[in-house]
């Protein structure tokens, strides 16, 4: 909701600060008391940074163009994510684990500087930029110079956006899997090497860029041609559920090699299909796409939560992996049928007269 307030430049830069200050700390800890409270703040301080994106993308491009730039936000973290070993690992070799820790903290502050001194909220604000090119943007954003304030009771009566968040639950049980369970799975529950482990591992998340790039182009062409309730139900429904169905073939199959391929194929599924969720947010959002997007976020948290949970607690109840992953396989199920329920064009309608001015 800041974001929608202030603008996304103002709370990017806020957010980076934060995090990067609590990054840096980390490397200051010396229990796990202190470790704890940190980590914890390093996470409240994050947690905007992908409803803000959202507003952003919204801002700057048009509906027909939403799915391409939003699998560039999901391939950032992973190029990221496949990034960080090549600077920390050497580092935390050579000085210590400490010192990572600083140094990606000095990382993010360059970051903010290059982020206020180019970064704008809208393009007719960016200097350089052809006039043409920022009256064409303008005539198809979402966006107006004005907006309402929305108040939450009216956000949560979107009939849209419940099943939004529900699917987005859902979704994040197999995001949360690839993250934190994979590993474990295929070592302890599949009898993988390391060496194993990481080979499939990294190219697990190398077919995951393709999965965006894939998703992005393909959702854009379905709204195209099939109009955006169905291009974006199509798109979401496909993602969501070739991940479930791969990911059941994956816990029932004794072949670790099938088992490994239908991981890889599930990820590609999972990537293919969630970032069409976030390109609801703008649909139904407009101008209040970073509120919708923090509620849908939550929800999607909420998920990986309840993952962390219950997939290890079953693994050890029916001391298996495979059923709690056939679990994760029925929720995305669950997510892809929870589509049906989602219709972008119902947009949030907002009664208020009170209106702020987007600077």
């Amino acid at each position: 909701m800041l974001g929608d307030r202030i603008g996304p430049k103002k709370v990017f830069i806020r957010i980076v600060i934060v995090w990067s200050i609590f990054t840096a700390l980390t490397g200051l800890v010396n229990g796990l008391i202190s470790l704890l409270i940190i980590r914890f703040l390093f996470g409240v301080g994050e947690s905007g940074t992908y409803p803000n994106a959202i507003l952003t993308v919204s801002r700057w491009f048009p509906v027909s163009e939403t799915g391409k730039a939003l699998s560039w936000v999901g391939i950032g973290s992973q190029i990221g994510a496949a990034m960080a070993p090549l600077i920390i690992v050497p580092l935390a070799v050579a000085y210590g684990w400490r010192v990572p820790f600083f140094v990606v903290g000095v990382i993010g502050l360059l970051w903010v500087s290059i982020c206020y001194k180019w970064f704008q909220d809208f393009p007719s604000q960016m200097k350089g930029m052809p006039d043409a090119e920022k009256e064409l943007i303008k005539s198809q954003c979402r966006h107006k110079q004005e907006q309402h304030l929305v108040p939450w009771k009216l956000i949560f009566r979107n009939s849209t956006l419940w099943p939004l968040m529900l699917m987005y639950f859902c979704c994040q049980w197999a995001n949360y899997f690839f993250i934190a369970w994979m590993p474990v799975y295929l070592q302890e529950g599949r009898g993988f090497s390391e060496n194993g482990m990481k080979q499939v591992t990294s190219l697990l998340f190398v077919v995951g860029i393709s999965g965006f790039l894939a998703g992005g182009a393909a959702g854009d062409w379905l709204l195209k041609y099939k109009g955006l309730k169905m291009g974006r139900r199509l798109t979401g429904m496909l993602g969501l559920g070739c991940c479930g169905i791969l990911l059941f073939v994956a816990g029932f199959s004794d072949n670790n090699l099938l088992t490994a391929c239908c991981l890889i194929g599930a990820n590609f599924a999972f990537s293919f299909g969630v970032m069409v969720s976030y390109a609801v947010c703008a649909d139904i959002g407009r101008n209040n796409a970073g509120t919708v997007t923090g509620a849908m976020n939550f929800f999607g948290q909420m998920g990986g939560f309840f993952l962390a949970i219950i997939f290890g607690k079953l693994a050890d109840l029916t001391h298996s992996f495979n059923y709690p992953l056939i679990l994760v396989a029925l929720v995305m199920f669950t997510g892809a049928t929870l589509w049906m329920g989602i219709d972008p064009t119902k947009q949030l309608k907002v009664e208020e007269e009170k209106k702020i001015a987007i600077s």
